[in-house]
């Protein structure tokens, strides 16, 4: 079968190049992300690789060879589902790399918000030797997270803030209870704004736009903290920045954004009691390997036949 890589931003690709080779294949890797530069570029593709493309259903309709998507990473949200399926195309996705690198990374977050540790080391380096400006913090464990979406990532996490002896209250309309984790109080929407002292997002974006907007930053407490490390446009930028503004919350840690990269002028740089990653959560030396190689993997397995393991759709398999 014929595959490309559509687009790649790693520093090689000997990790698919061994796996492809010891299974007798071979690959093509371009440089397309727009429809335009992957219609032009992989014309005969069967299956595709892809971390930033857009695979759209006018790609589809035009390299009508394409069989198989995989894409590096967890969100699909560049790949068109719909028209995958309507066109008999297997989309698949790695849900389950770097899982613990993204629920360390919100931990992380929570604790450096929570102990006020960035805002405390720009004090003390231009300013003075003072412990007074963090007034108030609170110990772990008179404190409530709240975590919306308990899939793979987010009961990582969970078990990160517990041994830190936080109360964790859970959201999630999927997951009704979690088993072997008791120490999570599921509850709805409303108890869980009301009553947590920080949040952390890990559900999808899909039917998550603008979940948190003005009317949730109300019922927040003022001393809460709100974390995303799951995809850009769950949380409403604008309303952010106003709730940042107006100290209707304490904080806020941010690893994704509504548009990547962000701007220089973004308002929300503004707030010393914003924290910002370039959409990194997911990175360690380890994940980005694990990765790799799930992909290719995937690939092999549709090539020989056998059953995908991380379907995203339930497309039949094109001759």
């Amino acid at each position: 079968m014929k595959i490309y890589v559509t687009d790649c931003d790693h520093a090689d690709m000997n990790i698919e190049k061994k796996i492809f080779e010891e299974a007798g294949l071979s690959f093509e890797h371009c440089k397309a992300v727009t429809e335009d530069e992957v219609i032009r570029s992989c014309p005969d593709g069967e299956i595709f690789l892809v971390q930033y493309a857009h695979i759209t259903e006018k790609v589809m309709e035009n390299i009508p060879s394409l069989k198989l998507i995989v894409r590096y990473g967890v969100g699909v949200d560049t790949v068109d589902l719909e028209a995958a399926a309507r066109h008999g195309i297997q989309v698949c996705n790695v849900p389950d790399y770097g899982m613990n690198e993204v629920a360390d990374q919100a931990a992380a977050m929570l604790l450096a918000l929570k102990r006020k540790l960035t805002v405390m080391n720009r004090y003390t380096r231009e300013e003075k030797w003072d412990y007074t400006k963090a007034i108030p913090i609170h110990r772990f464990s008179e404190q409530t997270v709240g975590i919306v979406g308990l899939g793979r990532i987010g009961r990582c996490f969970a078990s990160r803030v517990h041994a830190f002896g936080f109360r964790i209250l859970g959201y999630d309309p999927v997951y009704k209870e979690i088993p072997g984790m008791d120490y999570i109080q599921m509850t709805d929407f409303g108890t869980l704004l009301e009553e947590s002292d920080a949040i952390s997002v890990h559900c999808p974006a899909d039917g998550n736009r603008n979940l948190f907007a003005e009317a949730q930053f109300r019922r927040m407490k003022k001393e809460a903290v709100i974390i995303n490390v799951s995809r850009g446009g769950i949380i409403n930028e604008r309303a952010l920045d106003q709730a940042l503004s107006e100290g209707r919350i304490a904080g806020a840690g941010l690893d994704c954004l509504e548009k990547e990269p962000m701007e220089a002028g973004n308002p929300l740089l503004r707030h010393e009691n914003l924290i910002v990653t370039p959409h990194m959560a997911w990175y360690s030396e380890e994940a980005a390997k694990e990765l790799k190689r799930k992909v290719a993997e995937e690939a092999v397995r549709f090539v020989k036949g056998e059953a995908v393991r991380y379907p995203v759709n339930q497309a039949g398999r094109k001759k």
